[in-house]
């Protein structure tokens, strides 16, 4: 009897253990175009970034971690749970149509016609697909996306909820999202207007120009997501949610409405790079609003936080040009050898890659390797740095670990949350991939555990480079003539992932 009673104490004081744990609210901040240089966090010296190096502060930064090298492949793999490699990694829809639209350009009925051809032609979804905000929804989670609403680049209101999304407020339209003055945007398929904004291009400004700050109408689109975002936080304090803010800061053209006090009297800034430089203030900002409302409501302790960005560094300002013509500082051509173009050494006033070669679209580390922050108090230590190899696509298996919900099979990605708590990591990547069918500056690449890289230049030339990133991460000493077993390993091994089938979707 005594034993019978004891047995009861202990299985009454477990379950009330595990029912007093909570389970916590976890958001996700996704900058657009953001490189790994422009946070202080990550050595920027011009652009203040408190709010986001506090994250890194109590939490941890990644050191060694791959998004895409452009925005739509970057966003599927992120949703999907799978490398940008597989097959359907860089189809996307073709955007603008709302605006010929509401230019006056096309009738409505010609609108419609066309949009129904589009989502005729869409990537199909495989009904056994699983999607990031499915994972948080199988935990009992509510989910909410704000910003850009699509992986790339025309969606609406079902297509949305497909993906997992609970309540979504932000843009169908990538190419709207190049304007921050939109007549109107979407919430779970309801149009808003926005007052004051009537220009059907959203506001989109011409680069270069200093005619970027409030001259595009009255209301910011950031500004009504930081407000949507503190509203569902608030809204939803007594129940678990995930929380996805694809922002479109600080992706270009820049504009703002205002100048940040940092920089309105900066005597060698241009107006373009101020615009710039406060519109990544105003991201560090908001990341410092959302933490404000979490230790308000008491929410802080019990939320994890992750921020990164899409893809590497992009030019909105400054020496673009340079870049788009391969031209050095000098004035001479640039190459693919010892002279590669870096924000470091064209003219970037912010280095805005870290010393990295290349850019947004590029093979090279300038292009592909992101930032990664997460805190989590009392799960993950203060002040903490890995050089985990890790990508975009860890992300779902990562939230299904967080969440105690079972991965869907087939996907890529591995969690990282043995690392996040200072656990031993004991399934790691053999390598990462990333595509790219850009060739400006190398195209798809794959990055080993053990440092080693390898960047197509010329498939049908086999043409190929090797660098050891991890003791040249800024990828000055091509390495293949000394290595060619190597070379041939790692190229193997990445031309049999590219246009490589769905294992998810049970295609092998």
């Amino acid at each position: 009897m005594k034993f019978g009673l004891f047995t009861l104490l202990v299985s009454v004081c477990i379950t009330f253990t595990a029912q007093a744990e909570p389970t916590p609210n976890v958001i996700l901040i996704f900058a657009d175009d953001l490189g790994i240089g422009m946070l202080g966090c990550y050595g920027q010296q011009i652009v203040k970034t408190p709010h986001i190096d506090s994250l890194a502060a109590e939490g941890m930064r990644f050191t060694n971690y791959y998004g895409g090298v452009y925005c739509a492949p970057s966003r599927w793999s992120l949703l999907t749970g799978v490398h940008d490699g597989r097959i359907g990694g860089w189809k996307q829809t073709r955007p603008g149509l709302p605006i010929y639209r509401d230019a006056g350009n096309i009738t409505e009925d010609q609108y419609q016609v066309a949009f129904a051809k589009l989502k005729a032609s869409a990537n199909p979804i495989a009904d056994n697909e699983v999607f990031l905000g499915q994972i948080a929804q199988q935990a009992g989670y509510t989910t909410a996306q704000f910003g850009k609403l699509d992986r790339g680049f025309l969606t609406w209101n079902e297509r949305v909820q497909r993906f997992g999304w609970d309540f979504h407020e932000g843009y169908y339209d990538h190419q709207r999202c190049h304007g921050f003055y939109p007549p109107y945007l979407w919430r779970n398929g309801v149009r808003f207007d926005l007052p004051g904004n009537t220009d059907p291009r959203c506001g989109k400004t011409i680069e270069g120009s200093d005619d970027v700050v409030g001259a595009h109408g009255r209301t910011y689109s950031q500004n009504v997501f930081i407000e949507g975002i503190l509203k569902f936080i608030r809204e939803h304090k007594d129940e678990p949610f995930f929380l996805y803010h694809p922002t479109q800061l600080p992706h270009g053209p820049v504009a703002i409405p205002e100048i940040h006090p940092d920089f309105v009297d900066h005597p060698t800034l241009t107006t373009p790079e101020k615009v710039y430089a406060s519109m990544v203030k105003m991201l560090d900002d908001h990341v410092g609003l959302i933490m404000a409302e979490l230790k308000t409501l008491g929410l802080d302790e019990n939320t994890i936080v992750f921020f990164c960005s899409d893809n590497g560094h992009e030019l909105y300002y400054g020496p673009k040009p340079s870049y788009k013509n391969q031209v050095l500082a000098d004035g001479e051509p640039a190459n693919l050898t010892d002279r590669k173009w870096r924000t470091s050494e064209c003219g970037d006033v912010f280095d805005g890659a870290g010393g990295r070669a290349g850019l947004k679209r590029s093979g090279y580390q300038g292009g592909m390797q992101c930032p990664m922050i997460v805190r989590w108090p009392n799960q993950i230590a203060a002040g903490q740095e890995t050089d985990l190899l890790a990508a975009h696509y860890d992300f779902m298996a990562t939230l299904a670990d967080v969440l105690n919900v079972e991965p869907p099979a087939g996907k890529d990605g591995i969690s990282y949350l043995p690392t996040l708590r200072s656990q031993e990591q004991s399934q790691t990547h053999d390598y990462v991939i990333i595509n790219n069918q850009f060739n400006q500056m190398g195209r798809t690449a794959i990055i080993a555990r053990d440092g080693w890289k390898l960047i197509e230049l010329d498939r049908k030339q086999d043409r190929f480079q090797l660098y050891n990133i991890a003791d040249d991460n800024e990828e000055r000493h091509e390495l293949s003539a000394e290595y060619p077993e190597k070379v041939s390993q790692l190229k193997a091994s990445l031309l049999s992932e590219i246009d490589s089938p769905r294992p998810d979707l049970g295609v092998q």
